[in-house]
């Protein structure tokens, strides 16, 4: 993302359009979870994994073409929409070939390779920018997608499924869906959005409060890297833990620990305040790690599974994609102190809400 706001500022974009432009990722993944829950139930799959990486790389192509800042909108906008098609399907593939009894780690370990390529990408665009300049970055994106896309094509497909929209008779449709599984996404469906909101505001409090407290942006960028490293690290015992233990017993600290570091950030007043209490928002985003998708898999039905779970997306991406515009409303108003702790509380509701819906023993589906 900040390669993307770099290219638009050497296009002479303003900070307004560059920020508009790196949003539109956000946008194109959240306008595009119900299409993709129909392409991937008409189409499965590997298919449609195959499809987005070739969708994917001529968005990156569009972004190369020098001199054209709505090319490169474009670009995004699109990058967007095609990974809302791999996250989509790469969970669907996960359910159907993972036993119930491994599935949390199976979604801690897709959400930590996640983690991870998001760790190196950064150093890997670094090392061709300093040579190629920032055309580099998406050079190394698209030959990520190039692989991600041969990858895709070699897996085994599933056993063959009656695809939803081509029968109206036997299969449910979307809306059916959505109503039939009302209360899931009103109940457990709001900790999942309030989930996504702590998350997002988390990636935008850490910058914002270390400006405040003046840190220098290389001192951020190795605090931020340390946080990175802690959430990491703490995929895969969660996922143990939530299959061992139960969903709560991974879900109810996770959400508890981000938000009381949100809370606690305005109190901090120096740098080694602010990075213990940045390191705890890292563990409990950490811990969290898959926690969105486990839900989601747990609460599908087996029929209909994939245009549940892009509804199910669909309601993360508006929690990630309205904490910032509540964190600037709340700080323009009042404070940025105000806001983050506002934010914080986020932490405690969703708590509530997986107290209620989810069970206190091993695992069984959620209410």
């Amino acid at each position: 993302m900040p390669v993307i706001a770099l290219s638009a500022r050497d296009l002479d974009a303003s900070m307004a359009l560059s920020g508009l432009i790196v949003g539109l990722i956000g946008i194109g993944s959240l306008c595009s979870n119900i299409p993709a829950a129909l392409i991937i139930g008409r189409y499965g799959e590997r298919l449609s994994m195959v499809g987005a990486a070739v969708f994917s790389v001529l968005a990156l192509i569009l972004c190369l073409i020098p001199g054209q800042i709505w090319f490169l909108a474009l670009g995004v906008l699109m990058i967007g929409m095609s990974s809302s098609v791999f996250m989509l399907a790469r969970l669907t593939y996960l359910i159907e070939v993972v036993p119930v009894y491994m599935r949390a780690r199976a979604m801690s370990s897709l959400g930590g390779t996640m983690r991870i390529g998001v760790f190196i990408g950064p150093f890997l665009g670094a090392a061709l920018i300093h040579f190629m300049g920032l055309p580099g970055a998406y050079w190394v994106a698209m030959v990520a997608m190039l692989a991600t896309g041969l990858l895709s094509f070699m897996i085994p497909e599933l056993e063959a499924r009656q695809p939803l929209s081509t029968s109206p008779n036997t299969a449910p449709k979307l809306i059916h869906i959505a109503r039939s599984h009302l209360k899931v996404f009103l109940t457990l469906g709001f900790g999942i959005l309030l989930v996504s909101a702590l998350r997002s505001s988390r990636q935008i409090v850490i910058p914002l409060w270390a400006d405040n407290l003046s840190i220098s942006p290389t001192t951020t960028s190795i605090i931020y890297g340390l946080v990175a490293a802690i959430d990491m690290l703490a995929f895969y015992p969660a996922g143990k833990a939530m299959d061992q233990r139960g969903r709560l017993w991974v879900a109810l600290p996770s959400v508890v620990i981000m938000g009381a570091s949100l809370v606690l950030m305005p109190l901090t007043a120096g740098l080694i305040s602010f990075l213990i209490v940045s390191m705890l928002m890292g563990l409990g985003n950490g811990i969290g790690s898959g926690l969105i998708m486990t839900l989601g898999a747990d609460a599908s039905p087996r029929v209909g599974r994939t245009e549940f779970l892009g509804i199910w997306r669909l309601i993360a991406d508006i929690g990630a994609s309205g904490a910032p515009v509540v964190l600037s409303a709340i700080t323009a108003a009042v404070s940025l102190a105000s806001a983050v702790v506002v934010t914080g509380l986020f932490g405690f509701v969703a708590a509530g809400v997986f107290w209620w819906c989810l069970p206190h023993t091993s695992f069984t589906r959620p209410r």
